[in-house]
């Protein structure tokens, strides 16, 4: 009998991961040619998250959970999981319900008639729509730099078979985005649109700085288009300084008295060419914070416990 692994990180979902379950529970009663696991990855969670998964997986050894030293991040985390994953296909789907757990019937449908791949798109979402609009300029932008088209309006919602995640275990990034792995390793891939429904029970735990984090990461992992302006925006704006420092040389020169330097044009010049040239230092500061967090290589997630996986599953850990 084939196995599908469901993967969840989480944190902080006390209300929602009980229902998750069961609607994850629901589809697989569809399918019983398949057994299935479900693997929670539980970010150091401060409310019962991790009580009510130990209710439940003491009941159903198919929930299996991880609890994680600390909060490691909705980038590591889940990756974590995912390279734990030992089904003949992997599913993520995030605990907070917006990812419909009903679709999974349809990711299985297809992966049955011959897709490696298949992912589910966004087509609209009930999210405030100002911001759903500010996602899809950065996936418009994104697609546009990435050296290999990376997916538009896909969050990582979807179904990879196993030789997927083979291919993307030998990455080996210590600091990963997922979406870009996906399109980087190819295979066959259906896509599936779907309308994001609203969360139901609490709140986002994203903020500024983690989208901004998951933004540019996505930027510097799959480009060097931001390097590459830099550089031709240099060459561009020091042969117009020339040629602009040239003609004011010789308007100076042919009106010597009727002609003053001005400190204004001096300074609005200046403070042009210091944000220029501070944006890009950003943007090199960037890249080479990623270049430290892969010589760092440190492992992804530091374990603080494991419920329901077997002995195999924990000496295979153990030599990774």
């Amino acid at each position: 009998m084939k196995k599908i692994s469901i993967v969840t990180a989480c944190y902080n979902e006390e209300e929602n991961v009980a229902i998750l379950i069961e609607r994850v529970r629901r589809v697989f009663e569809q399918f019983p040619q398949y057994s299935f696991e479900h693997i929670f990855i539980d970010n150091a969670s401060e409310d019962r998250t991790v009580a009510i998964l130990k209710e439940i997986a003491e009941k159903d050894k198919r929930i299996k959970i991880i609890v994680n030293s600390r909060n490691f991040g909705h980038i590591r985390s889940p990756m974590h999981a995912l390279q734990l994953a030992d089904g003949d296909a992997v599913i993520s789907i995030v605990a907070d319900l917006q990812d419909p757990p009903e679709m999974i019937a349809d990711f299985i449908r297809k992966w049955e008639a011959g897709s490696d791949i298949v992912l589910a798109i966004k087509r609209d979402s009930a999210e405030n729509k100002w911001m759903f609009q500010v996602r899809e300029l950065y996936y418009n932008l994104l697609y546009r730099l990435s050296e290999v088209p990376v997916y538009k309006n896909f969050t990582g919602f979807g179904l990879y078979d196993r030789k997927v995640m083979d291919a993307i275990r030998q990455m080996n990034d210590p600091y990963p985005f997922f979406r870009g792995m996906i399109a980087e390793v190819g295979y066959t891939v259906t896509k599936i649109p779907y309308d994001q429904p609203v969360r139901l029970h609490g709140v986002t735990k994203n903020n500024f700085y983690t989208l901004y984090d998951m933004a540019m990461l996505g930027i510097i992992n799959n480009s060097k288009v931001p390097l590459r302006i830099a550089t031709f925006l240099s060459l561009i704006t020091g042969t117009v300084s020339f040629f602009v420092g040239l003609g004011y040389l010789i308007v100076k020169l042919i009106y010597w008295n009727q002609m003053s330097l001005g400190i204004a044009p001096l300074l609005i010049g200046a403070s042009f060419a210091f944000s220029i040239l501070l944006f890009f230092i950003g943007i090199l500061g960037e890249y080479i914070g990623m270049i430290y967090t892969q010589v760092l290589n440190r492992p992804l997630v530091f374990e603080k416990e494991r419920i329901n996986f077997d002995k195999e599953d924990e000496d295979e850990y153990e030599t990774k």
